[in-house]
């Protein structure tokens, strides 16, 4: 093999490892929800060490949207100061780790679904998740968000904001 051939490889190798490094935590102990931000991110206590957990696959409302302070509710009773387990699936752009979460043995990513307090977030979720199920029998029954006639999916509700921000921002003057 010449000296580039074995570059080539090496740099291969090197970079299919960086993201699996990257994404690997080792957790040492048991779990506790310390904090609940919103309807689909907490704060869990391992050891002496926090961890920021975004619950995957799933979009709760903004707290300023309707149904998000419900959303925040619900999950700090599924979880807040109870023992939880993590099956991390990596971690976002904000270093926040990707995980379904239980919390007292329940599956809080599909009980937010379930309640009508969360989105299953298609964008991010396996087409054959059960989360989509889960989703469907929520709609059905009016629980939650479902009960609005048409509520707005947080993901929409933030490019709107975004867009509502950039369009209020003055254009500087040519004076």
């Amino acid at each position: 093999m010449t000296k580039l051939g074995r570059i080539g490889s090496f740099l291969a190798v090197f970079l299919l490892a960086v993201p699996l490094a990257a994404q690997a935590i080792r957790l040492d102990g048991p779990l506790r929800v310390v904090a609940v931000h919103d309807g689909d991110t907490v704060t869990v206590l391992e050891n002496k060490r926090t961890l920021r957990v975004r619950l995957t696959d799933i979009d709760a409302p903004e707290l300023g949207q309707p149904y998000g302070k419900r959303a925040k509710g619900s999950l700090s009773v599924l979880c807040f100061s109870k023992p939880a387990e993590l099956e991390i699936r990596g971690r976002d752009r904000y270093g926040r780790l990707l995980a379904r979460l239980k919390c007292a043995g329940v599956d809080a990513n599909a009980e937010q679904v379930r309640r009508g307090l969360a989105w299953v977030y298609t964008r991010y979720a396996r087409a054959d998740s059960p989360l989509h199920a889960v989703q469907l029998e929520a709609q059905a029954a009016r629980r939650g968000l479902w009960a609005d006639p048409a509520p707005t999916p947080p993901w929409e509700w933030r490019r709107q904001r975004r867009t509502a921000a950039r369009s209020s921002v003055p254009a500087e003057s040519s004076h």
